[in-house]
């Protein structure tokens, strides 16, 4: 278990109050958890980081090698259950690893096979089929991909045009179509490919590589994570057993999402590395490189990019590892049956794709930044930062796009609270009152921190005139609110926002209460993320209530909410140069 406290229902984020926040963070990892992180980590450092031009240039054979050397290594089994020759670690570990994998091209290769190349076999497969495939699965014997998008099917999983016939003799189903953009394709064994049966019956099928009719096209000429297999694979006439069906007849759109859960969820922590890596990348050149006789990090406005960069990293790891605990734990408690783990998975889709947005924009923000502080430099192709920023861009697209995720995280919310199974119709009546009179209580308590009573406050705040203008919305366009992508994307971005904001301030207190030479760093990346992100989240409230009001009312529901939310009181630029500082001290993320 990641935690001992009582399971948390998802979104509850919204209405727990930051001060009562218990999860798991990067600083409760087990020693046997670490040493496996470790271990991720010197195998990218000795195999893959010295290849890393090999790999760019898809040298013939090198990667199908270096995912069968991750799993002479044991980091392809970390998800299988040990009676199918895995570790079984949990998903902890498993996210830890793929915190670790610091060369996109490999991340992707690795992350295709271990997670959707993998896991719908873990999770639907029969005794069979994982009896027949898992073990070899977990030793890179077999190296696995996943093949749902098609030509002109892209978000519309449900809209796939790959048909599976049965055939007269009753033992085959027969698949005919293609399938686009799919990672490993060019050396993949094993295909967990998706179909209709009888054109209305999403289904997914095993399909191995080696089968009559399976071939792929030509390496797609991608514009970053160049390394990386992607093509197309044609399916013609290919003859799958019956015993190859995965799951249910009918059913494969729930293995498509449920995976696609953990998949963003694993993305979310891998894009926090990935940000943690370009910081590191940056700060080291900050020191190294003088303008005007000084080191770069001692200018005001590199101070401050510095000090964003660390503020993302914190907070993207913070709200990603809070979900994996979170996502652990229910799977834990779930006990041995698969589609309890399942069902417990999906409690958290919000949190889950909350991670895949906040982790992959905030890496996004982290490796421009990156090139803006490399300067010239950073737009030369030899420099590893220009590599990032060109990788980087495909995680807002991977997984469902950041725009699928954000109606996702919203309309899951929506659904819940009608199902009350996320408290906000009870909490509203307050809230509308609190918000009305323009008073707030004082959310911290006599033990919170000092220097973290405003942030608590701010942070509650926050939560409550989000629930007061999200519910002030959804009763204008509660009968037109799937048609509403703009009401639905404010809603989401409030949300992403307030759940980094909520975890990294928590992780702070925590941080703070233990001490430790850290505990000033925690608060420093806790206090300039809220500062950062205040504007934006209150903007997206602004929004919310611009559609739903005209005139007079318009313009008193917004005054009332500025009122409610107050304007914080503490100035940022101190802030930002105190933590840059520790940044430059410590050659990057402050906390190792």
């Amino acid at each position: 278990m990641a935690t001992e406290a009582k399971l948390e229902t998802g979104a509850a984020f919204l209405t727990t109050p930051v001060t009562e926040a218990h999860f798991l963070t990067p600083e409760q990892f087990t020693d046997e958890q670490k040493l496996i992180q470790e271990s991720a980590a010197t195998f990218i450092q000795r195999e893959v980081l010295p290849k890393a031009e090999e790999i760019r240039h898809q040298e013939p054979g090198l990667m199908p090698s270096l995912v069968k050397k991750a799993g002479e290594q044991g980091l392809l089994m970390i998800d299988v259950p040990e009676e199918y020759g895995g570790a079984d670690y949990g998903l902890v570990v498993s996210a830890l690893v793929a915190h670790e994998m610091r060369e996109a091209s490999f991340a992707v290769a690795h992350g295709a096979h271990t997670t959707i190349g993998t896991l719908p076999i873990v999770f639907y497969g029969t005794d069979e089929q994982k009896r027949t495939y898992l073990p070899r699965l977990a030793t890179g014997e077999l190296i696995g991909a996943y093949a749902l998008t098609e030509p002109g099917v892209g978000s519309d999983a449900m809209g796939i045009r790959t048909r599976a016939t049965l055939s007269e003799d009753v033992q085959y189903y027969i698949l005919n179509g293609a399938k686009q953009w799919i990672s490993n394709a060019g050396f993949a064994d094993l295909f967990v490919v998706f179909a209709k049966i009888d054109d209305t019956k999403h289904t997914a099928f095993i399909v191995e590589g080696a089968w009559d009719g399976i071939s792929t096209g030509a390496e797609e000429k991608k514009m970053g994570i160049k390394g990386s297999s992607t093509r197309t694979l044609y399916l013609d006439n290919v003859k799958v057993r019956v015993g190859n069906v995965l799951g249910e007849i009918g059913k494969g759109y729930k293995i498509a999402f449920n995976i696609l859960n953990i998949g963003r969820l694993k993305l979310g922590a891998g894009a926090s590395g990935g940000a943690r890596a370009a910081l590191d990348m940056a700060a080291k050149y900050s020191d190294e490189r003088k303008a005007f006789g000084h080191p770069l990090h001692g200018f005001g406005m590199i101070k401050k990019k510095l000090a964003y960069m660390a503020a993302d990293v914190y907070a993207a790891e913070s709200l990603a590892f809070r979900t994996v605990g979170m996502v652990e734990d229910a799977r834990v408690a779930a006990g041995e049956d698969r589609q309890a783990q399942l069902a417990a998975i999906e409690e958290y889709a919000i949190e889950c794709s909350i991670a895949k947005v906040y982790g992959s924009e905030a890496l996004a923000r982290c490796v421009d930044e990156g090139v803006q502080i490399f300067g010239g430099y950073g737009f030369m192709d030899e420099y590893p930062i220009s590599w990032a920023y060109r990788d980087a861009r495909i995680n807002r697209i991977f997984e469902g796009t950041n725009e699928v995720n954000r109606l996702v995280a919203a309309g899951t919310l929506f659904q819940r609270a009608m199902a009350n199974k996320v408290d906000i119709f009870s909490v509203f009546p307050e809230i509308d009152s609190q918000v009305s009179s323009g008073t707030a209580p004082d959310f911290a308590t006599a033990e919170t921190p000092a220097a973290l009573r405003e942030s608590v406050n701010l942070v509650e705040r926050i939560k409550r005139a989000a629930i007061y203008s999200v519910m002030k919305g959804a009763m204008k366009f509660m009968t037109t609110i799937r048609d509403e992508q703009e009401f639905l994307e404010y809603t989401a971005n409030q949300l992403i926002n307030i759940f980094a904001l909520d975890s990294a301030v928590a992780r702070a207190l925590s941080a703070a209460r233990e001490g430790g030479v850290d505990a000033r760093a925690h608060e420093l990346m806790a206090q300039v993320a809220l500062l950062k992100h205040f504007n934006e989240t209150r903007a997206a409230m602004e929004g919310v209530l611009t559609m739903a009001f005209e005139g007079d009312e318009r313009r008193q529901e917004i005054a009332r909410v500025r009122a409610y939310l107050g304007d914080p009181e503490a100035d940022i630029v101190p802030l930002q140069r105190e933590l840059a500082g520790i940044i430059a001290e410590r050659g990057g993320y402050p906390l190792k």
